[in-house]
């Protein structure tokens, strides 16, 4: 399947490329600024921090440094609990190797796919510091009900929103609905910049202040003394300047380049996710009238944002059949993602099978992501939704499903 050339693709870009795109970068080339300035930088937190309705947004070279830095501001200590979903990229908790901290794995919904607030209760001990969760495939959380928990038992919650670009809460954006929050930039995301780059949000002055320290070193250059002369190319009366490093930092510095074209696509970020919308709403059309497969659905007062469009199958043999007959069609499936606790890394530090039994089901039994991303052209979206339908028929016995006719399960269960 991974050397085919498919029909409708998996998403490499999840954002749409303009003019507009071009011209900035052609500007910030000719123009004599110096690059490492930050004028763009600065303007690109303003204006990021006031779209997610955060205080802060500090931006840096990746969404996985994003991911370090925030956790650094847990302040974690050997010993201290840390609860986390297993259903997100491995990015999302990697980090949490460095610590010294005992990892608590919570189940997930089984109809959200997020982490399930009635299973993180009975997690939750006097050593519980931090709360890591993501919106997954941007279906929002459920915050209200975590943020309850969170400030009843006294823990930090810290939200990776990697997907959750254009989502909505109650109203309110992800990034603004915890403690703090990340972003990725990279490309298959609603803002994909040049491919990389991260931002951390929050409305602590103090964090925001620890953050800038942490990305890039705090530079003091004085004068010192007097250049001497007869030295070539200079004038006597230059001043030799000494630098030192009052603290360190990593310098993760976001470039001014994907800063310039962050800012540019802001604009088109809902424009991106609405394309998104729109497809995931005829995939749900064609869904309805098979329901052995139902897709990942958002309360109603949230707004999902479809970096993924997630369904699962009733049972394994069925979904198999599924990715084979879409890949056979020229279809691209992909599965995401493998749960955190059984990776090897997490075994090694006691994980095991059964920790989470909602997502293992999912991933091993009923998992399965359709395209869904604006690149895709309309003959390629038509298409995707004629494949769909054809193969949901081949496994339903041969017959299509009338609209508003349900279909019978088909298979073992």
């Amino acid at each position: 399947m991974l050397d085919k050339s498919y029909l409708v693709p998996w998403g490499k870009r999840g954002s749409l490329s303009t003019d507009t795109e071009a011209a900035v970068l052609a500007e910030l080339v000719h123009e004599s600024t110096p690059l490492p300035a930050g004028v763009r930088r600065e303007r690109f937190e303003r204006s990021f921090a006031a779209s997610v309705g955060s205080r802060h947004a500090i931006s840096v070279n990746s969404g996985a440094v994003a991911l370090q830095m925030a956790i650094r501001m847990l302040d974690l200590a050997p010993g201290d609990e840390v609860i986390a979903t297993p259903q997100t990229h491995r990015a999302t908790v990697q980090p949490l190797l460095d610590h010294d901290v005992q990892v608590r794995f919570c189940d997930i919904d089984p109809t959200t796919l997020n982490l399930d607030p009635a299973a993180l209760e009975s997690l939750i001990t006097p050593r519980t510091r931090a709360l890591l969760l993501v919106h997954y495939g941007g279906c929002p959380a459920e915050m209200d009900t975590v943020m309850a928990l969170a400030r009843r038992h006294g823990f930090l919650v810290l939200e990776d929103c990697v997907h959750a670009l254009g989502a909505r809460y109650r109203g309110r954006s992800p990034g603004s609905l915890a403690d703090l929050a990340t972003f990725s930039l990279r490309n298959a995301k609603s803002g994909t910049a040049l491919g990389e780059g991260g931002l951390i949000t929050c409305d602590r002055d103090d964090w925001a202040e620890r953050l800038h320290r942490l990305r890039a070193p705090d530079r003091d250059t004085r004068t010192v003394h007097p250049q001497p002369a007869g030295l070539p190319g200079t004038s006597y009366a230059m001043p030799l300047q000494r630098g030192c490093v009052r603290r360190p930092g990593s310098d993760a510095t976001m470039p001014e380049g994907v800063a310039a074209l962050g800012q540019a696509q802001l604009a088109g970020v809902e424009t991106a996710v609405a394309r998104r919308r729109a497809l995931a709403g005829r995939l749900d059309e064609v869904l309805a009238r098979y329901p052995f497969l139902t897709p990942q659905s958002a309360p109603a007062h949230s707004v999902h944002a479809y970096h993924l469009y997630t369904c699962l199958a009733d049972h394994q043999e069925l979904r198999d059949r599924l990715v084979l007959a879409l890949d056979r069609r020229g279809v691209e499936i992909q599965l995401r993602y493998f749960p955190q606790h059984l990776l090897p890394q997490w075994r090694h530090r006691g994980h095991l099978r059964g920790e989470c039994p909602v997502a293992e089901r999912s991933w091993f039994e009923q998992h399965l992501n359709l395209p869904c991303h604006p690149m895709l052209t309309h003959h390629q979206q038509d298409y995707l939704i004629e494949a769909l339908d054809g193969a949901l028929a081949e496994l339903n016995g041969g017959a299509p499903a009338p609209a508003g006719v349900p279909a019978t399960a088909c298979g073992p269960r």
